[in-house]
C-alpha cells in the first residue's frame, strides 16, 4: 500500500490528475477612477479638519461665525498650526475609510514599512541635491528662497511664542498628511491601472503640486521636482515611512533655517 505522500507525487505527475494550483487573489485596490474620487473626499476631509480648528477657536474667543473672523483668526500663526495639525486625522480617518471598504490591510496599502538605512541616506542625499540645485537658481535669478509669505509667517510665529507649535506643524502633521493623500493612497491606486509606475508617480505629484497653489509658478515647479523624487524613492523602497521622513526634514530644514535667519 502507498503512503499518502507517494499518492501525491503520483498524482503531481499524472496527466490526468494535474496538481492543484492556488492562485493567489489579486489585490483589493481602487483603481483610477476610486482613486480619484476617493482622492477627493480624502482632500475635503483635510479641509474640513483644518477650517473645523479655526471655527473651533472662534467659539471659543465668543466671536461672530462670519467670513471676517476666519479670516482674522486664520492668518495668525499659532491658529494655522492647529488647522494644519487637525486636518492629519481627518485625513487618515478618510484614508482608512476608503481602505476599509476595500476589505485591504490599512499597512499594506500604504506601505508603511521602515526602510533601511541605506536608503534613507539615498533619498536623502537626493533631496539635498535637488534643494541645493534649487538655491542655485534662485540666486543666479534673484528670487527668494523661501516665498514671502511663509517668511513672514515663521518670523510672526517666532515673535509671538508659536514657533514650536509651527515646527509640529510643519514638520510633523503637514508631511504625514500630504504623502499619505500623495505618495500613499493616490500612488497605490494609480500605479495598479495602465498609468502604471512612471505615470503614477507623475500624477501623484502634480495633485501634491496643485495641493500648494498657494505658491507661485516657480515654487510650484520647485515642489514638482521634489514630489517627483518623493514618488521614485516611494517605488524604489516600497515604504512610504521613507517620504514622510524625507519630507518632514525638508520642512523642518526650511522652518528652522527660515527662523534662523530670521532673527
Amino acid at each position: 500500500m502507498s503512503s499518502p505522500n507517494e499518492s501525491l507525487v503520483m498524482d503531481s505527475l499524472n496527466p490526468d490528475h494535474p496538481p492543484l494550483t492556488v492562485t493567489p487573489a489579486p489585490p483589493r485596490v481602487w483603481k483610477f477612477w476610486g482613486t480619484a474620487l476617493w482622492g477627493v473626499l480624502i482632500f475635503v476631509a483635510m479641509f474640513v479638519g483644518q477650517i473645523g480648528a479655526v471655527l473651533l477657536l472662534i467659539v471659543l474667543r465668543g466671536l461672530p461665525l462670519d467670513m471676517a473672523s476666519i479670516q482674522s483668526v486664520g492668518r495668525e500663526p499659532e491658529a494655522l498650526a492647529l488647522s494644519v495639525m487637525m486636518g492629519l486625522p481627518a485625513t487618515l480617518a478618510a484614508v482608512w475609510l476608503a481602505i476599509r471598504i476595500k476589505k485591504a490591510s490599512f499597512i499594506d496599502y500604504l506601505a508603511l514599512h521602515w526602510p533601511s538605512w541605506r536608503q534613507l541616506v539615498f533619498g536623502a542625499v537626493g533631496l539635498i541635491l535637488i534643494v541645493l540645485a534649487w538655491e542655485i537658481v534662485s540666486r543666479s535669478l534673484g528670487r527668494e528662497a523661501t516665498p514671502g509669505f511663509m517668511t513672514e509667517l515663521l518670523k510672526s510665529g517666532r515673535d509671538k511664542g508659536g514657533a514650536l507649535l509651527l515646527l509640529v506643524a510643519f514638520s510633523l502633521a503637514a508631511p504625514m498628511s500630504e504623502e499619505v493623500l500623495a505618495r500613499g493612497f493616490l500612488y497605490r491606486g494609480w500605479s495598479e491601472t495602465v498609468l502604471r509606475i512612471p505615470g503614477a508617480i507623475l500624477l501623484s505629484s502634480l495633485v501634491w503640486t496643485v495641493v500648494h497653489i498657494q505658491y507661485d509658478i516657480y515654487f510650484l515647479a520647485e515642489v514638482f521636482s521634489i514630489g517627483v523624487w518623493f514618488g521614485y524613492m516611494r517605488y524604489r523602497s516600497h515604504s512610504l515611512w521613507l517620504t514622510i521622513i524625507l519630507h518632514a526634514l525638508n520642512n523642518m530644514t526650511a522652518v528652522v533655517l527660515t527662523m534662523w535667519l530670521g532673527s
